[in-house]
């Protein structure tokens, strides 16, 4: 059951029980599609226009608007009872809500740029003066005869159960509304989210830009306030464009992930509160988006957790296998006379010398080694490794790579002899070409000047 308006039947066995779940998945109930399509579709759109206004870094905006919207149902309210009309008309409602609510927005950058406030102390400053005037309102609405069966206060709350087929119709046109605007200003979005100056020589207005989200904005947060309320309907326009951000860095993708993930968040929780009637719609579909948004952060595969973790594991891998690379080939130029005729598997080196130069642990060295030779990069003899010819070409680059490291840390930082080579470790860019090639001419050019140190500067062989 969702909510108490959804007819529910008692089930006592587990054919029943999976009957009942087999109505609600076909969606074979009238209420129940109503309920659900709506709410999905909400989901949709408020991650559509979430994603903007994460990327704006005015998430909180939506909290801000929707709670500038409670004075307006007051209005509302009291304007039409008092002329004599239906104070509880939902066109008369959503009127004063989406003029209250507009007029927050407008409020907010007009304390942004006029009297150049903080962003969180004008969201502050709105969210807090039009929803204390709106709990204000509510108290004079209670007061009056007509006002006790107003119902007001399932706006805050929401109220899923209770949508009906005229309500599902409001959330299509404004679901598609704000597709259609965003799919049409798209670009322009995207520059007013990364680059506003440079918006702004392209001839695109930042207000025009601003005061469109803002719009879109206004109008997710009334099409909300039926199905989770004014107070959780920030949760649908934040958690799914949040949980999006752990999925890919390009805006076009993470707009139709956020998007899946709020029509998923709210299927997931309208059908579990069908299944559990005691729990409200509402909270249980912002807990369902928070699901998501935890699934997200641990599995995403941009920046998930886990997927962080599993590259951060391979590219130390990496780092430690080139490390012994260079180990073997430094060592292999230490061990001959003439280092311009060294070839790959002449010189011998024994895995006790290579603990020497760095700290590795046996256990550890053995594990490289080991690893190293299942990639054909070093042949073991023993106790003995030598360089294949693939290791032998990739230790020369990587001991090449290293000393320019070297080399501009010396030249360029200024830095002490005995620190050269670990912070030449410790550096994972690529220099510049330009940089490149004047650290290979000094390279070739100041070989005999170098003083030495434990990490021979001259060009590998």
């Amino acid at each position: 059951m969702i909510g108490s308006s959804i007819a529910w039947v008692s089930v006592e066995t587990s054919d029943e029980w999976f009957a009942a779940l087999l109505r609600l998945l076909t969606l074979a109930d009238y209420n129940t599609r109503i309920v659900i399509l709506g709410t999905a579709l909400l989901g949709c759109a408020a991650g559509v226009v979430g994603s903007f206004t994460l990327l704006r870094k005015r998430a909180l905006v939506g909290d801000a608007i929707s709670h500038a919207m409670l004075p307006g149902l007051g209005i509302a309210f009291l304007v039409a009872t008092l002329s004599g009309g239906d104070g509880r008309s939902l066109p008369i409602l959503f009127t004063g809500a989406t003029i209250s609510g507009l007029v927050g927005a407008a409020a907010i950058l007009g304390l942004r740029s006029t009297w150049r406030l903080s962003e969180d102390a004008a969201f502050g400053i709105v969210l807090s003066v039009f929803f204390g005037a709106g709990v204000a309102l509510l108290g004079v609405i209670q007061s009056l005869e007509a006002g006790h069966a107003a119902g007001l206060e399932g706006f805050i709350y929401g109220k899923t159960a209770s949508l009906s087929w005229m309500d599902l119709m409001v959330i299509i046109t404004a679901a598609a509304v704000a597709l259609v605007l965003c799919t049409m200003y798209f670009k322009e979005l995207a520059l007013l989210c990364f680059d506003q100056a440079y918006a702004e020589t392209q001839g695109y207005s930042k207000w025009w830009l601003d005061g469109l989200l803002m719009s879109l904005v206004v109008g997710i947060a009334i099409t909300g306030m039926q199905a989770v309320g004014l107070i959780l309907v920030i949760a649908l326009l934040i958690i799914p464009a949040a949980a999006a951000r752990f999925w890919t860095h390009r805006l076009s993708r993470q707009v139709l992930i956020s998007a899946g993930i709020g029509m998923a968040g709210c299927f997931g929780g309208g059908m579990t509160s069908a299944l559990l009637p005691n729990l409200p719609a509402g909270a249980v579909i912002i807990l369902a988006c928070a699901t998501l948004f935890l699934f997200s952060l641990m599995f995403g595969g941009a920046q998930g957790l886990v997927w962080r973790a599993i590259r951060r594991r391979q590219w130390q891998q990496i780092m430690l296998r080139q490390h012994l690379l260079r180990a073997v080939y430094e060592r292999a130029e230490a061990k001959t006379t003439e280092p311009k005729i060294v070839r790959e598997s002449e010189v011998r080196i024994e895995i006790a010398d290579l603990m020497i130069s760095r700290s590795w642990s046996r256990t550890q060295l053995e594990r490289l080694v080991d690893g190293a030779q299942r990639e054909g990069l070093i042949t073991r003899i023993g106790s003995q490794v030598a360089l294949s010819k693939p290791g032998w070409v990739q230790a020369k680059k990587l001991t090449h790579q290293h000393r320019l490291w070297e080399m501009y840390l010396i030249t360029h930082a200024d830095v002490a002899l005995q620190q050269v080579d670990r912070l030449a470790d410790d550096i994972e860019h690529v220099l510049e070409p330009s940089v490149i090639h004047e650290l290979e001419r000094l390279l070739q050019g100041r070989t005999a000047e170098v003083v030495k140190s434990p990490h021979q500067i001259p060009e590998p062989s």
